[in-house]
């Protein structure tokens, strides 16, 4: 029988899931995604292979979760701020980028060199833990463009897209440079605005 690591069954599995993650993120450190077995993040985890199976089936399985695990918190932030429809849409667009870019240091293992083949495995579409983001960041591009904040862009999912494309230059020079934080967030806010501003 399995140990059980904490107080609780949920905790346990709380402290466990938490475990999978740095496994993964220290793998991803070491090699390339695809080289990564089932096995390896067991071991690293200090799991047995077989325990790890309750977890995921495969290792697809277990970067869906992971993945969704490490964007729900972000999710929920994204969702309340874009909800906030009082607010003028440019507010709320800056503290999307802010809090997306403060959240990367969470996701960081997701955003490692290595780590590019796994997250095209989560794919585009609702299995896809950050679409809600994208849909999140489009609503409230949509809104701004009505209310006249934000110049018709045309195809808002493409320019969407592009923009995530700075998001991301933004996340892995954080990565690198954590101390770029607020420099990062206030030239990624310029950025994205000035690429959809009236």
């Amino acid at each position: 029988m399995p140990r059980i690591r904490a107080a609780t069954i949920e905790e346990h599995h709380e402290v466990v899931w938490t475990g999978l993650a740095e496994a993964l993120r220290h793998l991803l450190l070491e090699r390339d995604y695809d080289s990564i077995t089932l096995g390896h993040i067991a071991a690293r985890a200090g799991l047995a292979r077989n325990t790890l199976y309750n977890y995921a089936k495969d290792k697809r399985t277990l970067v869906l979760e992971l993945a969704r695990r490490a964007s729900g918190p972000l999710a929920e932030q994204v969702n309340a701020i874009a909800a906030r429809s009082a607010d003028p849409a440019a507010d709320r667009m800056r503290q999307i980028v802010e809090t997306i870019l403060a959240a990367s240091t969470d996701l960081r293992f997701m955003f490692l060199p290595n780590a590019s083949p796994m997250v095209a495995e989560l794919q585009q579409g609702p299995e896809n833990p950050f679409t809600v983001l994208v849909a999140e960041v489009e609503n409230v591009v949509r809104d701004g463009i009505s209310r006249g904040e934000f110049r018709d862009v045309g195809d808002v999912g493409l320019v969407v897209e592009l923009l995530s494309g700075a998001m991301r230059a933004g996340v892995d020079r954080i990565g690198r440079e954590p101390a770029s934080l607020p420099a990062t967030v206030r030239t990624a806010q310029e950025v994205v605005l000035a690429a959809i501003t009236a």
